[in-house]
């Protein structure tokens, strides 16, 4: 007979005591998270969402073709990959291959293929470029969404589309659009790594990183220290396996990075095209001189306080750069320091922590690199900053809105609030003439809404609907200034090197996307605010508003004439400007490059990749770039040129002002300028051709 013997049952005899405490229990709220994916969204989430992709869609879309080719640098390049695999492959500026851009192609892959499928127009080139943004915005959404939940992603995703430099870059064909597509998707692959340690993931995220490299080089690589610190910090297995992974991780960059640079290097020099950027004619030299250490250090790149204000800790802030995407910056980074110290005795593993020192590494290392540098930062580059800033400002939402019962949440909601409207009024106040009402509006918004946040517990049967009223009122603080930027960088047209979002600023700046010492809509010039004109790659500021460089439309604008079946600028008298994006190419000189354009291999030799790429834009063929971008490569010697000329290879000599890559008045460093131009003017005859001095190689004098 068995027996079984239970315990007694328990009574408690103690009332249970609920404690609740200032300071909410931190876990690694993996149960928490879960409870935030898409299952458990809001009804109103979805539509949400679509309404934010449609509507920074349209408004990206709108007016796009009004920049003509834009940077008419990259534009030249992409129609030289449409008509040639090879100067496809290696991002070659002419179908000839010559000379390459002096960067690595991978941007230029995208607008290509769009212009292999659709043509070669404004549309084709830039649409990408839209479609990249729109992308950008939804997966600033995925990744914030997944640990914070769905309002905190929208929150992100918005502010991203809101930025002024971001509405400006996503409508432009600098390489910058991919490369900030290609790292928010890194960093949407990387959250996904850190859930359950998945290699997959891992992998994902490295390659992503590597094609990014390819992009716009070694700029992508400034995410790197906050990826790896994070992964190995915080993701949930054991540290061999953390190292192992981080391992992989390396190899994949340096797989999806390495691959085309390996071909380029081992291809022989003399059948590939000259590799701008480098004097010696070098991947590497480009990847680690011209693109890397001189961006730094100043070096060959030139001293960048000209485009960008001088080097130091407020750079980012200055007349030139603040506007750009600054707006936010104050309360992004208050809320990484609130959410950090909020999260400061999480386990290792915390996903919310994690998600904080992920965006919180890129915006300070990268904002680090772009502040301190001496060598050549531009405006535009803040693009880069923008998803990071866009994800801290939706993940401090989301962490004010879950400790709103908190005083101290209340109160550091209440000064992020302030400090963007006060930051918000000053940058406004650098372009008076533009919104001048929307200054005191943003003033009393942020103003009541810090206000009514401190205040909303003191009415407790309001306090809910208080705080969603004060929530209101600080977004239109925050959000109105650069909406208004935003919208002054979608109503004009953008051309040039070194575009720039929002309106001109007072002060000499070169705002609203001019080229320095420009007569566009770019301000007085860089020199009214340096005392001197640096040389720089020409161009004339942006054409007016609703003007399109070339006619590159699709329909080609009014006061264009027709040759050979092609649309050909008229009303120039100047025959080649500058360059940069805004300038076009006389009739006659279009006219005289495409006469028997077939017999040569290049229709033109110019000094400067920008004045070869207006010549090439006009006349689609291949024109050569002698010293390049600003002769940092492509310095022929004169042997060369005379080789290339006698086999019969040129057709024209372009007697260009710019001087040897394409720099107002200067030539490039160890160039034969000034010995091919006298070579020439001993050899053949000059003649005019739309107010140009043009050379005809072929019968000489």
């Amino acid at each position: 007979m068995s027996i079984t013997v239970s315990e007694p049952p328990t009574f408690d005899l103690v009332p249970s005591v609920t404690v609740t405490s200032a300071v909410p229990p931190v876990t690694d709220d993996r149960r928490d998270d879960s409870d935030q994916r898409a299952g458990s969204s809001p009804r109103w989430i979805v539509p949400a969402l679509i309404v934010l992709l449609t509507a920074t869609a349209a408004a990206y879309l709108w007016n796009l073709d009004a920049s003509g080719t834009a940077n008419s640098f990259y534009a030249a390049a992409v129609q030289a990959g449409t008509k040639s695999w090879k100067a496809f492959f290696f991002g070659s500026i002419d179908s000839s291959n010559f000379i390459t851009v002096d960067k690595s192609p991978g941007s230029l892959w995208v607008m290509e293929l769009s212009g292999r499928l659709f043509g070669f127009n404004s549309w084709s080139m830039l649409v990408p470029q839209v479609l990249e943004g729109v992308a950008a915005v939804g997966l600033v959404y995925a990744a914030v969404k997944r640990w914070f939940g769905p309002s905190a992603g929208l929150l992100a995703g918005a502010v991203l589309a809101a930025t002024p430099v971001a509405a400006l870059m996503f409508r432009f064909n600098n390489p910058d659009a991919l490369m900030v597509l290609l790292l928010v998707a890194a960093a949407y692959t990387l959250v996904r790594a850190l859930e359950k340690a998945g290699t997959r993931w891992v992998v994902a995220t490295g390659a992503l990183i590597g094609f990014a490299f390819l992009a716009k080089m070694l700029q992508a690589f400034t995410v790197v220290p906050a990826f790896a610190g994070v992964y190995l910090l915080a993701a949930p297995t054991h540290l061999w396996r953390r190292l192992w992974q981080l391992a992989v991780w390396v190899g994949a960059i340096a797989l999806a990075a390495g691959w085309w640079v390996a071909a380029v290097a081992l291809w022989p020099a003399a059948s590939r095209p000259l590799i701008d950027g480098s004097p010696d004619n070098s991947i590497l030299n480009l990847i680690f001189g011209y693109n890397g250490l001189s961006r730094l250090s100043g070096g060959t790149g030139g001293n960048g306080s000209g485009f960008s204000g001088p080097a130091g800790l407020f750079r980012l802030f200055d007349d030139l750069m603040g506007g750009q995407a600054s707006w936010l910056l104050p309360a992004s980074l208050l809320a990484l320091v609130a959410g950090l110290v909020w999260r400061g005795r999480a386990s290792r593993t915390d996903r919310k922590r994690a998600a904080l020192l992920l965006w919180g590494g890129w915006l300070l290392v990268t904002g680090a690199v772009f502040s301190f540098s001496s060598g050549v930062i531009h405006t535009y580059y803040t693009v880069a900053l923008a998803p990071a800033i866009a994800a801290l400002v939706g993940m401090g939402g989301a962490m004010f809105w879950q400790n709103r019962h908190q005083i101290g949440a209340r109160v550091i909601g209440s000064v992020a609030v302030a400090i963007t409207a006060v930051w918000a009024f000053a940058l406004l106040e650098r372009t008076p003439a533009y919104v001048p009402w929307l200054r005191p509006v943003i003033l009393v918004t942020g103003a009541l809404g810090g206000v009514i946040l401190l205040a909303a517990p003191l009415v407790p049967r309001l306090t809910r609907n208080l705080t969603v009223v004060a929530i209101g009122l600080g977004l239109v603080a925050g959000l109105s200034g650069p909406i208004a930027y935003t919208a002054s960088t979608l109503s004009t047209s953008h051309t040039g090197s070194i575009p720039s979002a929002g309106p001109a600023v007072s002060g000499g700046a070169f705002g609203g996307g001019g080229t320095p010492g420009g007569a566009g809509q770019g301000g007085p010039g860089l020199g009214a605010t340096t005392g001197r004109r640096p040389s720089l790659p020409g161009g004339t500021g942006r054409p007016p508003t609703g003007s399109s460089a070339a006619g590159f439309g699709g329909v080609p604008p009014s006061g264009t004439a027709r040759a050979s079946g092609r649309a050909v600028p008229t009303g120039t008298t100047g025959g080649m400007a500058g360059g940069g994006g805004g300038a076009t190419t006389s009739t006659a000189l279009t006219l005289a490059l495409r006469s028997d354009a077939n017999a040569y291999r290049w229709v033109a030799a110019a000094f400067g990749s920008q004045s070869a790429a207006t010549l090439e834009l006009s006349a689609e063929e291949p024109v050569m770039a002698i010293g390049g971008f600003n002769g940092e490569g492509g310095n022929i010697s004169l042997a060369t040129f005379e080789a290339y000329v006698a086999s019969g290879d040129i057709h024209y000599f372009i007697a260009s002002g710019t001087g040897g890559g394409g720099g107002p008045g200067g030539g490039g460093s160890g160039n034969s300028d000034s010995a091919i131009t006298t070579w020439v003017e001993a050899h053949f005859t000059a003649k005019t051709i739309g107010g140009q001095t043009v050379y005809d190689l072929t019968p000489p004098k």
